[in-house]
């Protein structure tokens, strides 16, 4: 149940797990007190005829060390959930982070119900393991062991019970969790299950709707709705089961000291005073164990929880870029592969393979080819998502790798085929290229790309609210944001793929008309899936199973009669 892991986030928090030591043992000590004037008092009325005012004084003591106890307890939860947030928070951080350096190829394939599940309910699930179940885990250490010092030279026989009984609970602890442990986990894959799924559902529910298979989706997800209830209940039944094994345990426990205690009373073995503070004794010793029970299987969720955090959280991180060369004339790159070999899936999916290609500053390069070939990703290497497994991309004579990742990035802007626009202002989703940007500089750069005159139109103009995704616009506005975006950056190199697919004619032209403003004095590397948007490139490359096949300008390219213009012959056939 100490899960390793988990400890060491608690070695980043030792102030607070120290003082949550120190706590436990004042309590623990507050108790052996709290017992002791118990018994005098008790003792002193019914057996010493002693008066109130005799035994004030012992009264006015009890109840300070009843508050006092009281107060650190109240100071043990403080810590215990301050220790959590702080823990919290870190990891969630550090989730985050870890999600945003692997990059979109690196989380290919993770559902995005699920991430969001772990970077919510699945590090809130953490937090009982050190909220609750950790500092009862210490109380459970501290206190029987400091009332087992005080029994000890007091009755022998007393201590030998408590001794030879105590382990006893957290081996049925042990014994119990075990199988707790395996429904924890089923319990936790379900709901990632289930929450992966829901936001699947969301996200495709005008295809749904389209093709009527809505209707089944709901059926599916009440399926696994009732599993997760059905997994629930049955974690509930064995912490149920434990609690009561465990309450039995105890309370047999405290019932064997009490007979043996009684039994020498009566026989004048023992005072009064011995065996009712034994008695008291008794159950404190016992408590902080019952109450680890109670505790263990809110801990147990938070390791399971933190077997799925960990295993993401030390995923090899292929991109780390930290060198400190910086480029010479970063105004005017050239960008060159030299034998660029990446394949995907630990080299099982070929992508690119002895990939050469050169472009000079102001030059404007398409790349064409079938699905497949590794046009995205020479893309993807650019922008730093992977990095080479072999060959070399030099810009203005430096190793890419060399370069620290965030300042290349500067010098570059990308115009995706779908454009993601987040929840927020249409002003804010521009100036995501550059945060610090005047209001007049995002109108500069929307009236560049032909979106001033749409954004003016909307409610509230540039402080229109836009939904997750781009809700509420056109993909022809969404197109023209994102080329407004990359004017707002102004970066020496471009990245353009496909920025005109999915629209009709006339946006089509408006959107090439902006995109030709954009490329103007820049270093382009174009990705076309459609032909008719290169043959005005400078040069376009044909890449074929990961190779530059053929390279040159359109016409040269259309006279050798290779693969462009078989790729050209069958795009004319289409139309």
């Amino acid at each position: 149940m100490i899960d390793r892991r988990l400890m060491e986030e608690m070695k980043k928090c030792r102030q607070r797990f120290f003082m949550l030591i120190g706590l436990s043992a004042g309590s623990g000590v507050l108790v052996i007190l709290q017992a002791d004037y118990l018994t005098k008092i008790i003792d002193g009325v019914f057996l010493g005829g002693l008066d109130l005012a005799a035994v004030w004084p012992w009264l006015l003591a009890l109840l300070g060390i009843m508050l006092f106890r009281a107060v650190l307890i109240w100071l043990n939860e403080i810590c215990a959930h301050r220790l959590a947030a702080t823990i919290k928070s870190s990891v969630r951080e550090r989730l985050a982070r870890q999600l945003l350096t692997l990059g979109p190829t690196q989380v290919h394939g993770e559902q995005s119900g699920e991430m969001v599940n772990l970077l919510v309910e699945g590090v809130e699930n953490i937090e009982p393991y050190f909220a609750r179940f950790l500092p009862q885990l210490v109380v459970a250490a501290v206190i029987p062991l400091l009332v087992l010092g005080v029994v000890t030279p007091l009755d022998t026989t007393t201590a030998l019970i408590l001794l030879v009984t105590a382990p006893l609970i957290p081996l049925f602890m042990v014994l119990i969790g075990r199988a707790a442990n395996e429904l924890n986990k089923r319990q936790w894959a379900t709901l990632s299950k289930l929450s992966a799924h829901f936001l699947d559902v969301l996200q495709g529910l005008t295809t749904l709707k389209i093709f009527g298979r809505s209707t089944e989706q709901a059926r599916v997800i009440a399926r696994l709705s009732n599993d997760f209830r059905d997994i629930t209940l049955s974690v509930l039944k064995v912490a149920f089961l434990s609690a009561l094994v465990l309450e039995l345990a105890a309370t047999i426990s405290t019932a064997l000291v009490a007979v043996t205690v009684g039994l020498r009373l009566l026989y004048v073995k023992l005072t009064f005073s011995q065996a009712f503070f034994l008695l008291l004794l008794a159950p404190e010793f016992y408590l902080p164990m019952r109450q680890l029970g109670g505790s263990f299987h809110a801990g147990m969720a938070g390791t399971a929880a933190a077997d799925r955090i960990y295993q993401l959280l030390n995923r090899p991180v292929r991109s780390s870029r930290r060198g400190t060369v910086e480029l010479a004339d970063p105004a005017k790159l050239a960008v060159e592969f030299k034998g660029v070999t990446f394949a995907y899936q630990n080299g099982e999916r070929p992508a690119l393979s002895g990939f050469d290609l050169t472009l000079t500053p102001g030059e404007h390069v398409a790349l064409v080819g079938p699905s497949g070939a590794g046009k995205s990703t020479v893309a993807n290497l650019l922008l730093g998502f992977i990095e080479p497994q072999a060959g070399a991309i030099m810009v203005n004579g430096a190793d890419i790798t060399r370069l620290e990742l965030s300042a290349w990035l500067k010098h570059l802007a990308y115009v995706p085929q779908s454009a993601h626009l987040f929840y927020g202002t249409v002003a804010d989703n521009i100036r995501l290229s550059r945060a610090e940007a005047s209001q007049a500089e995002v109108e500069a750069a929307a009236a560049a790309a032909g979106a001033h005159a749409f954004i003016t139109g909307l409610p509230q103009g540039y402080n229109t609210i836009v939904g997750e995704g781009g809700q509420g616009l056109s993909g022809g506005e969404k197109r023209r944001l994102a080329i407004a975006r990359a004017f707002l950056k102004d970066a020496p190199f471009l990245i353009l793929d496909e920025a005109t697919a999915g629209l009709d004619a006339r946006h089509e032209q408006e959107i090439q008309l902006a995109l030709d403003r954009l490329i103007s004095g820049r270093t382009v590397l174009m990705i076309a899936h459609r032909l008719s948007t290169v043959y005005k490139a400078d040069k376009i490359v044909v890449v074929s199973r990961g190779q530059a096949a053929e390279q040159g300008r359109h016409k040269e390219l259309l006279d050798r009669q290779g693969l462009y213009y078989q790729l050209v012959t069958a795009f004319r056939g289409e139309l």
